[in-house]
């Protein structure tokens, strides 16, 4: 089949850009190819379901002004289309002296952001909000919210069917080749052909990016993070969402407490290298995949930098003790036999060969495609406004 627009991966940021584009140029015939049998398999549906804010990224960069302005997009699409969520407001808690001029820099990074009534909190203020939660000082951030991004990805799915958005389900990209009129794409079981390619292929973004002949000197490492579960009788112990103040040298934002829409109540996650891009179990393996990312010389550099990091991180995730620690420095109440273990997911993160695990967000433009080559958190919460920024640049080629 031939088609204005091929869109590789159904998660939420590909089906952000296939409703951009429509809104932009109705009309536009569009495939999306899938290799899962619905949408929001991987990141998009393995998440915590927090609508972030915008506190914590560097003024001016992609993050922070796709996270503002996607944050308006996303509660105002919620709120058109009946999609359950809370912006119930979270903490971001400091617990000892040398995180408290950390926490005070993420403050500045939000007024600079454009953020409205954050507060400064002492202990006394902190238990008023979460009874439980101990600090010495905090962050109040009302923006934030909660959501299921499944459900969001299923209403776009929807509204795509109904403009015509043709979708192949459980169909892998074999090869992607180059013709007159613009891309061959080969999968499992058919073959589409398009005039512009986009590739939102998540944690294979690299691959496809690879196949389609785009020198990316950089690699996507697969990260798993790992959740456990409050256990119902010990659900009264957070209200909403409680955050460390993070580790500057890792892009991560630590163990946490959230709140999902569901009511459930997350603790995590951990960020532990995964023996798979898809290796959402502690021994899931895929050993070349393994090879290929403790051989590249990228992630060799990152390895040097943050092994002992690295190291606690696995300790953390193999020792329910050693992950409960981190959680009782915000909630000294909590013990081992509060948390059942509850589910998991991959965070694509790129990597460069000089050893940066890529921080912002980071799209590829050409004249007839586009690859999202680094989409982490808060791409959820981005993703229409990283759709509209797409549709916007290539709508001109059409």
């Amino acid at each position: 089949m031939n088609y204005d627009v091929a869109v590789i991966g159904a998660g939420i940021v590909g089906l952000s850009v296939a409703h951009n584009l429509l809104l932009e140029r109705p009309g536009l015939s569009i495939a999306i190819i899938e290799k899962e049998s619905i949408v929001a398999s991987h990141q998009t549906g393995r998440n915590s379901g927090v609508i972030h804010s915008g506190i914590y990224y560097t003024p001016g960069s992609s993050k922070a002004i796709n996270c503002k302005k996607g944050y308006e997009l996303m509660v105002s699409f919620c709120k058109k289309h009946g999609i359950e969520h809370d912006i119930c407001g979270k903490l971001i808690v400091a617990t000892s002296q040398d995180e408290e001029s950390r926490l005070m820099e993420i403050y500045r990074r939000g007024q600079q952001n454009g953020l409205k009534g954050l507060k400064i909190l002492d202990p006394e203020d902190i238990k008023n909000i979460e009874p439980h939660v101990v600090g010495i000082k905090a962050i109040y951030v009302p923006q934030s919210g909660i959501v299921s991004y499944k459900d969001v990805a299923k209403c776009l799915e929807k509204l795509l069917i109904q403009q015509g958005v043709v979708f192949s389900f459980n169909q892998t990209v074999k090869t992607i080749d180059k013709g007159q009129n613009g891309y061959i794409i080969k999968c499992d079981t058919k073959i589409v052909k398009s005039r512009l390619l986009i590739n939102c292929a998540g944690l294979y973004s690299d691959k496809i990016a690879q196949k389609s002949r785009v020198g990316l000197k950089a690699k996507i490492i697969p990260f798993r993070g790992e959740y456990y579960l409050l256990k119902e009788e010990k659900k009264y112990l957070v209200k909403n969402l409680v955050y460390p103040v993070p580790n500057p040298a890792f892009p991560f934002l630590g163990v946490h407490f959230t709140r999902r829409i569901t009511g459930e109540i997350d603790a995590g996650p951990n960020a532990v290298l995964a023996f798979s891009r898809e290796g959402y179990k502690k021994y899931q393996a895929n050993i070349s995949e393994f090879l290929e990312s403790i051989s590249y010389i990228g992630f060799i550099k990152v390895a040097l930098k943050y092994w002992q990091v690295g190291l606690y991180e696995m300790y953390r995730s193999f020792s329910k003790r050693a992950f409960v620690r981190a959680l009782k420095r915000l909630i000294p109440e909590i013990e081992e036999s509060d948390l059942i273990v509850g589910s998991s997911g991959v965070r694509a993160q790129l990597c460069d060969n000089k050893g940066n695990l890529v921080d912002d967000f980071m799209v590829d433009y050409s004249d007839d495609a586009v690859h999202v080559v680094n989409a982490p958190s808060p791409a959820a919460t981005s993703s229409l406004q990283i759709g509209k920024t797409i549709a916007d640049k290539i709508s001109k080629n059409f």
